[in-house]
């Protein structure tokens, strides 16, 4: 019976994706729409866009935080010093999208909160 369980949970992890919230309404209008009217993103180039809602999609995809390591291309990083508690993926290599990920009830980092999107060294 427990070994049943076991599977039951492997499986459910297997298939599960990472939980992505928005604290930010801008961030999920430009998400789901592809522009805004907020003054802090409506700038963004088409581009930028673009690969601002293929980042989140690599979110969506992974199965908890540390399967990030595997897209080479997004760079995700664990932030330090004052940032502390903040992770990072590049959207490209000008910008970055910054969130904060929390664990589920089994301590599985799989729920992250989008922040914000800011211009590298700005």
């Amino acid at each position: 019976m427990l070994i049943i369980r076991k599977k039951e949970l492997l499986l459910q992890h297997k298939n599960a994706k990472m939980n992505i919230n928005f604290d930010d309404k801008a961030l999920e209008e430009l998400y789901v729409c592809g522009s805004t009217k907020d003054h802090k993103y409506k700038k963004l180039s088409q581009d930028v866009v673009k690969q601002y809602i293929k980042a989140v999609n690599y979110l969506k995809a992974a199965r908890r935080v540390e399967d990030l390591y595997t897209f080479k291309s997004l760079h995700y990083e664990k932030k330090k010093g004052d940032l502390k508690g903040v992770e990072t993926v590049w959207i490209n290599a000008q910008y970055r999208l910054f969130f904060k990920s929390s664990p589920d009830d089994n301590g599985i980092i799989v729920n992250a909160l989008l922040q914000e999107i800011s211009k590298h060294y700005e």
